[in-house]
């Protein structure tokens, strides 16, 4: 019988992120199978996969909303389902969609977002302040969101995500719907981010954003983690393993394809464009 994720033996821990054995079945599916990961203090790691591939679901299991069938989740050493509200008092999260208050003015819901994680009023008021005018929306804090683009709302979501200074980051496709100048403003903080040390963990189906941003690129595809490392030390190991390309230059989307299964929607592109 498989070991579930509070039935684990106690083993040596470290910072950042570390899934052992993850795994998560669905009746027959198996949307996420044996996931073994560890991502290091202040990386910026970027987990790419279609859709369906079992992103979410992996997210979903690293930050404690959803108990996986077996396997264990360290944060910063700190087991999510025997210590869980210890591990959520260290991480924040930004969903794929981004939901708030719309009744509350932007300065109102991150009061409401400190209440939650009981930081000192003041204190909290004044770092909110902070993050509203590192977003540029400062002039916006006291107009109720529900008249916010939705990239003002993805940028409230983020800003209320850091509000408790968490260690560690979790972002699920974060760019989506942002304008261009918006979604610069994203990949900046992130990695200002991480040069303060803070963990960040990114699901993203947009190639470009990790090839550009990550400094580590996990691919997953059916639950399974198909390859894990910077975007040079991937090239090199699908260069060696595929003799064809005669030692040319592999982007991050030739790779993708490659490990994905997607050669076949590739052949189908081209005939379509003649």
């Amino acid at each position: 019988m498989a070991q579930t994720a509070r039935t684990m033996p106690e083993r040596a821990s470290s910072g950042g992120i570390k899934a052992e054995g993850l795994t998560k079945r669905f009746g027959d599916l198996t949307a996420v199978d044996s996931l073994d990961l560890h991502v290091k203090p202040g990386e910026l790691f970027c987990f790419l996969g279609p859709n369906g591939a079992g992103k979410t679901t992996t997210i979903r299991m690293l930050i404690g909303t959803l108990v996986p069938t077996s396997g264990r989740v360290l944060l910063d050493g700190i087991d999510v389902y025997r210590e869980p509200v210890k591990a959520k008092q260290i991480i924040g999260y930004v969903p794929d969609e981004p939901n708030v208050y719309e009744k509350l003015t932007a300065l109102e819901f991150l009061c409401f977002i400190a209440d939650v994680y009981k930081l000192d009023k003041a204190r909290a008021k004044k770092r909110g302040l902070e993050l509203l005018d590192m977003f540029e929306l400062a002039d916006r804090a006291d107009q109720q969101m529900g008249g916010f683009s939705h990239g003002m709302k993805q940028k409230m979501v983020l800003a209320a995500a850091l509000l408790h200074e968490p260690k560690i980051l979790f972002l699920d496709e974060p760019t989506v719907g942002l304008d261009p100048k918006s979604a610069r403003m994203f990949k900046d903080i992130l990695r200002g981010l991480c040069d303060r040390g803070i963990t960040v963990f990114m699901s993203t189906h947009i190639l470009e954003i990790a090839e550009r941003m990550a400094d580590r690129v996990g691919i997953i595809q059916s639950g399974k983690l198909r390859a894990v490392g910077s975007v040079e030390e991937l090239r090199t190991a699908a260069r060696k393993s595929d003799q064809k390309l005669n030692g040319t230059q592999m982007t991050l989307e030739d790779l993708f394809l490659e490990l994905t299964g997607g050669s076949e929607y590739e052949e189908v592109s081209r005939y379509l464009e003649g």
